[in-house]
C-alpha cells in the first residue's frame, strides 16, 4: 500500500514482524519495535541483530506508552500487537504520532471469534479488543476496514 519510511510496532515478541515491515522500508526508513516483556530481550535480540535487516530495526524494551512520546518521531504506519487490554490507549497515544495518510494495522481484532460473544468476566483482553473496534468504529477521524484472515487486522488510514 505504501513505500514507509518510520515504522511504529507495538509488540514485538520474536521481531518476525518487525524484519517483514523492516524488508519494505524507503531506502534510509526505520522500524521502531517496542516490546515491553524485557524476558524477551535474550530470545529477540538476536534475530534482529543477525537479520539482513539489522541496520533498520531499532528495538527498544520498555512501556510504548512512555516511550512513543520522548521518540519525538512521526510515522507513515503502525502496527499494534501488544497488550490487548490497552489497544483504545495505544492507539490514542499512536494516532497523535502518524502523519496524514498513513496506516495503523491492528492485530488480532477478531480474537478467535470471541469478539462476538459475551465475554467471560474476568477476560480482559477480549474486553480490550472489543473496546478498540467499537472506539476505531466511531472515529471519523480515519478510514478503517477488519480483514477477516486468521485473528483478524484492522487496516485503519489516517484521513488526510
Amino acid at each position: 500500500m505504501i513505500r514507509p519510511t518510520n515504522i511504529l510496532e507495538i509488540g514485538t515478541y520474536s521481531g518476525y514482524s518487525a524484519l517483514c515491515m523492516a524488508e519494505g522500508l524507503q531506502a534510509g526508513g526505520m522500524v521502531h519495535t517496542i516490546e515491553i516483556f524485557d524476558e524477551l530481550e535474550d530470545f529477540t535480540r538476536p534475530w534482529i541483530e543477525n537479520s539482513p535487516w539489522a541496520d533498520r530495526v531499532k528495538f527498544y524494551i520498555g512501556d510504548a506508552m512512555k516511550i512513543v512520546p520522548q521518540m519525538n518521531l512521526k510515522f507513515d504506519m503502525a502496527f499494534i500487537d501488544g497488550n490487548k487490554r490497552e489497544y483504545v490507549n495505544y492507539y490514542e497515544m499512536v494516532i497523535q504520532h502518524m502523519n496524514n495518510g498513513g496506516f495503523i494495522l491492528a492485530d488480532n481484532t477478531l480474537w478467535d471469534g470471541h469478539v462476538l460473544e459475551q465475554p467471560a468476566e474476568h477476560d480482559e483482553q477480549t474486553k480490550g479488543i472489543m473496546a478498540f473496534n467499537d472506539f476505531v468504529a466511531k472515529d471519523e477521524r480515519v478510514e478503517k476496514v477488519i480483514v477477516p484472515v486468521r485473528d483478524g487486522i484492522s487496516i485503519i488510514k489516517m484521513k488526510n
